[in-house]
């Protein structure tokens, strides 16, 4: 599969909480994570790295759960700070490099300097991942592709799982990939980009790269408009 994406260009990076947070902090993609963003930098390119919540979240919306009758907002909220939380891990890891504060409000990346190499940012408000904050940050800063880091290989047909039957999906336009993803969103959502951010991507004309975060190499190869292992939704 290829890509074109050129130099010197701002990169808006989603790293799922799967990522950071698989059951134990995972230090060693933490490093490899930084070696690749500082080595990218370096080269005169921008990240805007958004934090997701992950197994962080959903053990504690579980746990609120097995207590009190939770609604809706209740564990949306949950979910936002495990971003916010994991998101300042990042800032704190990336602190020689970083712009000092982790955005929450989109609107934020308007006021920071586009010397700022590396802006991490988290979850805002209620009624989505941070799959559309991603999606609304590359509007702002006028990116056109999006890398979402997660922990598979590609988009599935299904579960693979779950379902043995899945099959491995390199190239896929929105409206084909929506038909395979839940309509609405809800807390916990558990989706390879969550469906308010697909129709938001869609109507933007956004691409959306999904790499395995443990494949880094491969996010150097889609930066470089060489073959990488992934699957790409336009």
């Amino acid at each position: 599969m290829q890509s074109t994406m050129s130099h010197s260009e701002t990169i808006v990076m989603s790293v799922g909480g799967s990522l950071i947070v698989p059951d134990a902090i995972d230090t060693n993609f933490l490093t490899n994570l930084k070696n690749f963003i500082v080595s990218e930098t370096a080269k005169g390119r921008r990240f805007i790295i958004i934090a997701g919540g992950g197994r962080t979240a959903r053990r504690y919306q579980d746990a609120a759960g097995v207590v009190s009758e939770l609604n809706s907002d209740d564990l949306d909220w949950m979910g936002i700070h495990a971003t916010r939380l994991n998101g300042h891990l990042l800032r704190t890891i990336f602190r020689d490099i970083a712009h000092p504060v982790v955005i929450t409000n989109p609107d934020e990346i308007l006021d920071i300097s586009p010397s700022e190499n590396v802006i991490i940012a988290a979850g805002y408000r209620p009624g989505c991942s941070t799959d559309l904050r991603a999606v609304q940050i590359a509007t702002r800063v006028r990116a056109k592709k999006v890398i979402n880091l997660s922990n598979t290989d590609y988009v599935y047909t299904d579960n693979p799982n779950t379902n043995p039957d899945a099959t491995k999906i390199e190239n896929i336009t929105w409206a084909d990939f929506r038909k395979l993803i839940p309509e609405e969103w809800g807390p916990g959502l558990s989706s390879p980009f969550d469906p308010v951010a697909a129709r938001e991507a869609e109507a933007l004309g956004l691409e959306v790269a999904q790499i395995n975060g443990s494949r880094l190499t491969d996010v150097m190869r889609y930066l470089s408009g060489e073959n990488f292992t992934g699957t790409r939704i336009y």
